[in-house]
């Protein structure tokens, strides 16, 4: 169900044309291939999507280098934007599927050498290999620099040891870019990033995990796990600043998923309050709904600026690391509050299994931790505004 104002954004000068284009092409196929139900295989679901991602042509935008299949050269961050919104507000499962082989591949599209470019990205468009982005671990979720898994290099291999959990697409991936601590100095400057083919002796998938809103997730294993180091991304050391690249990237995107959550659950809430009747009239008659509508709309509009100002300016090439904070902070707990007045407008039938704002109360929740929970990204976004205030001193 689509809202009656869910696509106004697309005129904000945010945009260009060939973002409006992207969108009104998603549309009708999204309406038209996506369902809102997850089956019980989700594993199976989701290579599922993949694949359709791929065939469909959508999965170009989520790798850099026409050479490699991608949209474009460098990755458009609105472009990514727009297709998360749409996707999730459709179907949460296609949005995931879509963000993970971005999120996957993405420290190849921004460090990867032309070799490894060559043999991993055009099987990442084509929807043909699952990709997965392992940097957490049992005690290093926020704080990366506290990594333990190691790598240590013995002549061209280098040889991991240790653990990583919270892995999305752990199980189905066919490749992770794993990063661990190599040691070439102390914190997060010791970190190094390594390509990992599945099927790597010494990989093994530990344990499955099970979660609110399903989708493959699992924590990952290496006992002597032997690496090409022409598999190492960049050079010993660099994996720290490829993984915060890489999510300079896609977590703006989060944003546009939590929006499209939200904008599904305002179009869902606002069609319940104008058909159902009571006391002798309907419930939008009422000012309290009227309230919570008018929140819900506010609320979105909030997130949506945010969030496209922070993909427009980190395709400017300009600083982001406060817009892309803001965005994720604003449009995160932002769609939870709008996501919560939908189920309170529909009552009961609200958290009935399977309505589609109880499917949007479990996935949106997820998104307020993931890439960064909401605590951290207010201490990015006050870290931020005291170095410029030092720096502004210091002039």
């Amino acid at each position: 169900m689509a809202g009656p104002d869910h696509a106004a954004h697309l005129d904000w000068p945010f945009l260009d044309d060939g973002h409006r284009d992207l969108a009104r092409r998603l549309e009708p196929w999204a309406a038209g291939t996506l369902g809102a139900a997850h089956g019980h295989d989700v594993d199976a679901e989701c290579r599922a999507l993949v694949r359709q991602l791929g065939e469909a042509g959508w999965l170009r935008h989520a790798v850099a280098g026409a050479r490699w299949g991608g949209a474009g050269e460098t990755i458009d961050t609105r472009a990514i934007c727009v297709l998360r919104e749409t996707l999730a507000r459709h179907s949460g499962l296609a949005d995931f599927a879509f963000a993970m082989q971005g999120l996957g591949s993405g420290a190849i599209s921004l460090a990867g050498t032309e070799a490894q470019k060559a043999a991993y990205l055009p099987r990442v468009a084509r929807g043909e290999a699952i990709a997965a982005f392992a940097l957490s671990e049992p005690d290093a979720g926020s704080d990366v620099a506290a990594m333990a898994c190691a790598a240590r290099i013995d002549g061209d291999h280098a040889v991991l040891d240790g653990e990583k959990t919270w892995i999305s697409n752990g199980g189905i991936a066919d490749f992770y870019v794993v990063f661990a601590r190599s040691g070439e100095a102390p914190g997060a400057r010791g970190i190094s990033a390594f390509v990992v083919d599945a099927d790597t002796p010494g990989l093994s998938i530990a344990a499955r995990i099970a979660v609110i809103a399903p989708h493959p997730l699992a924590r990952l294993r290496f006992d002597g796990c032997r690496v090409p180091l022409s598999r190492r991304l960049g050079a010993g050391g660099e994996g720290f600043k490829i993984a915060m690249r890489t999510l300079d990237v896609f977590r703006i995107s989060v944003a546009a998923a939590a929006l499209g959550f939200a904008r599904r659950a305002y179009a869902e809430g606002l069609g319940r309050a104008v058909s159902r009747r009571m006391f002798a009239g309907r419930l939008a008659d009422f000012q309290i709904t009227q309230t919570k509508l008018a929140r819900m709309a506010t609320t979105i509009d909030e997130g949506a600026l945010l969030t496209y100002r922070a993909a427009w300016q980190r395709d400017q090439g300009r600083p982001v690391t406060r817009e892309a904070a803001m965005a994720k902070l604003a449009a995160t707990e932002g769609a939870q509050s709008v996501i919560d007045d939908a189920v309170q407008i529909f009552g009961a039938l609200g958290v009935v299994d399977g309505q589609p704002v109880e499917r949007l109360y479990r996935e949106i929740r997820a998104l307020r931790i993931y890439e960064g929970a909401s605590e951290v990204q207010q201490l990015i976004i006050a870290r931020e505004i005291l170095r410029a205030c030092r720096d502004a001193g210091a002039t």
